[in-house]
């Protein structure tokens, strides 16, 4: 005899499981690196897991296993030294020295990207030079700040009173 579990029982174990399954992806690791506002500085002999820098600059003087994300700052990678992963990065450049290399894509908006001789890209490269590019996710903002602008003005202009001069206008 064949026993059947019923509906709710059976959503119920579909869904622990696949709960079960997602516990890794909270797992963080504890040398992954994020910073606003203060440089991250990877030292010689550490090793890194993913790091991501808002308004600050990345330096690399160790290696690091996970992928590195930066907003408006830079990211220096010393002789020798490896990132793992990928490389993102608006409003800022990316330099690589000598025997250093990039195991993933590199992907730059409004900034360069400097290598030295010997230095290695291993995945693809989209490098979007001049600080134009700085507008483009700042545009909607503009544009709204605008609007609102527009408002105040016409509401002001249509409720200032101009004075009364007596006898017309002259002196």
């Amino acid at each position: 005899m064949t026993r059947t579990l019923s509906l709710p029982k059976s959503i119920l174990i579909t869904s622990l499981l696949i709960l079960a399954s997602a516990i890794p992806a909270y797992a963080r690791s504890d040398n992954d690196h994020a910073s606003f506002g203060q440089d991250i500085t990877i030292p010689e002999g550490d090793t890194s897991g993913d790091i991501a820098c808002a308004f600050c600059s990345v330096h690399i003087h160790g290696d690091v296993k996970g992928d590195v994300a930066v907003l408006f700052g830079g990211i220096t990678v010393d002789s020798g030294k490896n990132v793992s992963g990928d490389v993102a990065i608006l409003g800022g450049d990316l330099s690589l020295e000598e025997e250093s290399q990039v195991g993933g894509d590199v992907a730059i908006a409004a900034g360069d990207l400097n290598l030295a001789s010997n230095a290695l890209v291993r995945g693809s490269r989209a490098v979007f030079p001049g600080r134009f590019w700085l507008l483009i996710p700042l545009a909607p903002i503009l544009i709204v700040v605008g609007i609102i602008w527009l408002i105040v003005y016409l509401v002001r202009r249509n409720r200032y009173q101009f004075p009364a001069y007596p006898n017309g206008r002259g002196f």
